[in-house]
């Protein structure tokens, strides 16, 4: 894998699934990773609440960058503290405001996206209050998950169902998303990836300058999903989804069953075998 993105984790606080994570971070060998902001909550964060599995995040990622995957750090507004750190460098991994990269020729933007939202920018405390706000409301859900999970039914997501049928948050979504499209096309880059929204995405952004793969990376307190980019193109993995697709070279092969996928692999091996054998006897 070429890089991998992950954002909005927010280790220190009861809503990250930093179990999910390790996971993943253990299913893959990026020659880069970028943390697009919000890694640690500084603002919710709980000086009794930061489990192992929240400092075990923290080992992995240096364990990468001992053996070599580039590392770069783009602070968000939760772990804002870090950005007076910025262009500092510790071995492979590098802390900045934003990163561009040179992916098989084209140019890939990378921030977190908060220096666009007028709410933090303006009025700082508000922004604090309703990050608060949000983090009681998924440890509310996380309960409410937990008796539909004991009931035997689907789980369900608070927050994602208010911000799909708050009007003003779906086109403050929008704006954000034409904004920052917008300003990558001018600038001449062909991918943009940001954090931010929580709000997980891929798609193609035009205007009458050209056009752009905006993508956003999600998080990892709800979505858990992560822009992968191998193989000159850009997917995202859902781990809720598609928790083996770290180790498929091909998307096409997430519809194959993997009871199925070992018997085609034994098929493949025996078959090889049989057809080298009528050779040698060929021979």
């Amino acid at each position: 894998m070429e890089v991998a993105v992950i954002s909005g984790v927010h280790l220190g606080t009861y809503g990250c699934h930093a179990d999910e994570l390790l996971t993943y971070l253990n299913s893959i060998k990026p020659r880069k990773l970028v943390l697009n902001g919000d890694i640690l909550d500084v603002w919710n964060f709980k000086t009794h609440y930061f489990p192992p599995a929240h400092l075990n995040v923290l080992r992995k990622i240096i364990g990468l960058a001992s053996r070599g995957t580039e590392v770069y750090y783009i602070p968000g507004n939760h772990d804002q503290l870090l950005r007076r750190f910025g262009h500092a460098q510790m071995g492979n991994i590098s802390i900045d405001d934003q990163l561009v990269l040179n992916l098989d020729g084209k140019k890939a933007w990378f921030y977190h996206g908060d220096v666009f939202d007028v709410s933090i920018q303006n009025a700082k405390w508000l922004a604090r209050l309703g990050g608060q706000g949000c983090a009681l409301l998924i440890r509310i859900n996380r309960v409410f998950n937990w008796g539909l999970t004991k009931l035997g039914r689907e789980k369900f997501s608070i927050s994602k169902r208010v911000k799909k049928g708050e009007k003003s948050a779906i086109k403050y979504i929008r704006n954000f998303e034409e904004t920052v499209s917008n300003l990558a096309i001018d600038n001449g880059y062909d991918y943009v990836v940001c954090g931010h929204l929580h709000q997980p995405k891929k798609e193609i952004r035009e205007n009458r300058h050209g056009q752009c793969t905006h993508l956003n990376s999600g998080d990892w307190v709800e979505n858990l999903t992560a822009p992968e980019y191998s193989f000159k193109r850009w997917k995202i993995y859902r781990y809720n989804h598609d928790k083996l697709s770290a180790f498929y070279a091909d998307g096409d092969l997430k519809e194959v069953d993997i009871d199925e996928l070992i018997d085609s692999i034994t098929d493949m091996k025996a078959e090889k075998k049989k057809e080298k054998d009528e050779k040698s006897l060929e021979d």
